[in-house]
């Protein structure tokens, strides 16, 4: 197979001063790396994680407060911090007239001080953690101010005429198909919509409450609103990686924009919810109808519709078989396997097992495949390609090992769950009753520690990226962006397919 979608190859060049000078090359630099280094921490994190529950080193820990704090800045990191930095960097590729608004390029600033009052509250004697759904929390008012500083940075992103349907879509970062551009917009009002509904939920909370209580019932509104962000983000980056691979867009900018006005409109509600009180079970009930009914349907539309497109390219010629082993064609059937994967154990839950963390973990294994796709050509257009023919070999599997790991970790977790192991023990509190329960966690930690090292491999690939561009054009000239056409063509936009 030719390498030619990995390497730099002839396109028009731009000197490291003026590439450096673009507001979205900065901004995106600045998000990704954001982003990465919060999944650089998550990482470590799960890998205690995930020894910690394997048999027989549960038994060797014996403070189960020690796990649960993990737990909470493991997941907070890798499913807010990571997901909406990353967002935020792809927002940063839609074009503008003119120069970038001042509130938007301090945003991400604001964002960087709140993930180090995370850090830093997770070390205060005597913080709590709570392991509330969605976004688990520390009782401590560092925690509480981490978390609103970096909601507060990511909103701050959006304040720029980007977000407005009359800019042009030709940008030097990372060419987007037409259909994607809706997407991305999407993601930014399903934000903006999650933003008002923790807000409404926090204001309309009673007094009175335990810590565990309030917690859990603030933060299921706008829980469940970042889901309706994380999947219009997914979707967005599943049209831009086929683009690549197809030359254009799987559908069109008009059946796109259709089917994520779809996806948001019943989520409009979602504040309006929150504003009845937290303790309104119909309420509550909604938010749990809107993600059951509302996200996979669409999600099922946008596969099918993007797998026609591949197999209709594949029948005309358009598409030779090789094309389907190029990187972004294999992070999205990872990405689209494991959202399937994820929507059938959704349905398998019944009660609080292991199949909740199995549901998803295969749920957010999909959105971060994706993300983990995409990464590559973003940081071509930011400056940094990959250096080496090695490096654009690992790049090809990365996604695959990440993918191959996670779905084999959310399998075990099932099998556990199926053997009636509850979620959210460990160490010496889980009890393996069952034959099935114990198979379960063994072959959870093995797919554990296959997704760890996919994670790793893809922040190893990333950082030599990162570094050898640093080392190599300093002052010197750079492709942008390195990738096949039309990729590699900054003037141009990726059109939808008829």
């Amino acid at each position: 197979m030719s390498d030619d979608s990995l390497s730099p190859r002839a396109a028009p060049s731009a000197s490291r001063a003026a590439l450096d000078c673009a507001p979205e090359i900065t901004s995106g630099r600045r998000w990704l790396g954001l982003a990465v280094g919060s999944l650089v921490l998550a990482g470590l994190l799960s890998l205690s994680l995930v020894l910690g529950r394997m048999p027989p080193f549960d038994r060797l820990v014996t403070d189960p407060q020690f796990f649960r704090r993990c737990l909470v800045v493991h997941v907070d990191l890798s499913l807010v911090v990571w997901f909406y930095a990353f967002v935020a960097a792809l927002l940063s590729t839609l074009p503008e007239r003119g120069r970038s608004s001042r509130v938007s390029r301090v945003g991400v600033f604001v964002s960087t001080v709140g993930v180090a009052l995370l850090v830093l509250s997770a070390g205060t004697p005597g913080s709590r953690p709570i392991v509330s759904n969605y976004v688990p929390m520390i009782d401590h008012p560092l925690f509480a101010a981490g978390l609103v500083a970096f909601g507060a940075g990511v909103l701050m992103s959006f304040t720029d005429a980007r977000l407005f349907p009359d800019t042009p879509t030709g940008n030097l970062v990372l060419l987007l198909p037409d259909a994607a551009v809706p997407g991305l917009r999407a993601t930014a009002i399903a934000l903006l919509l999650a933003a008002l509904t923790f807000a409404g939920s926090w204001w309309h909370r009673p007094s009175g409450l335990v810590v565990d209580t309030l917690f859990e019932l603030a933060n299921w509104g706008g829980g469940h609103v970042l889901q309706l962000a994380s999947t219009c983000a997914m979707l967005s980056v599943w049209l831009i990686l086929l683009a690549g691979v197809l030359g254009r867009s799987p559908i069109t900018r008009r059946t796109a924009s259709a089917l994520f006005g779809l996806l948001v409109l019943p989520w409009l509600a979602a504040p309006l919810l929150a504003a009845r009180g937290i303790q309104d079970v119909e309420a509550r009930t909604a938010f749990t109808h809107l993600m059951r009914f509302a996200l996979f349907p669409v999600v099922l539309a946008f596969l099918v519709a993007c797998v026609r497109a591949l197999v209709k390219a594949r029948k005309s010629g358009e598409l030779p078989a090789e094309r389907l082993r190029d990187p972004r064609a294999l992070a999205f059937a990872v990405s689209a396997s494991l959202a399937v994967v994820g929507a059938i154990l959704g349905a398998l839950i019944r009660g609080s097992t292991t199949m909740v963390p199995a549901h998803y973990h295969a749920s957010i294994g999909a959105v971060t495949a994706a993300f983990m796709g995409v990464a590559y050509p973003l940081l071509a257009g930011l400056g940094y390609p990959l250096p080496t023919t090695r490096q654009r070999a690992l790049a090809r599997i990365q996604p695959v090992v990440y993918g191959m790991g996670q779905l084999i970790f959310a399998v075990g977790f099932a099998l556990a769950g199926a053997g009636g192991m509850a979620r959210k023990s460990y160490g010496q509190e889980q009890a393996a009753r069952s034959l099935g329960g114990t198979a379960g966690l063994f072959v959870m930690g093995l797919g554990g520690l296959l997704a760890v090292a996919g994670g790793l491999l893809f922040l190893v690939i990333v950082i030599v990226a990162w570094r050898s561009s640093h080392a190599k054009n300093r002052g010197a000239e750079v492709t942008s962006p390195p990738w096949r056409s039309p990729w590699n063509k900054p003037s141009q936009s990726i059109h939808s397919s008829g």
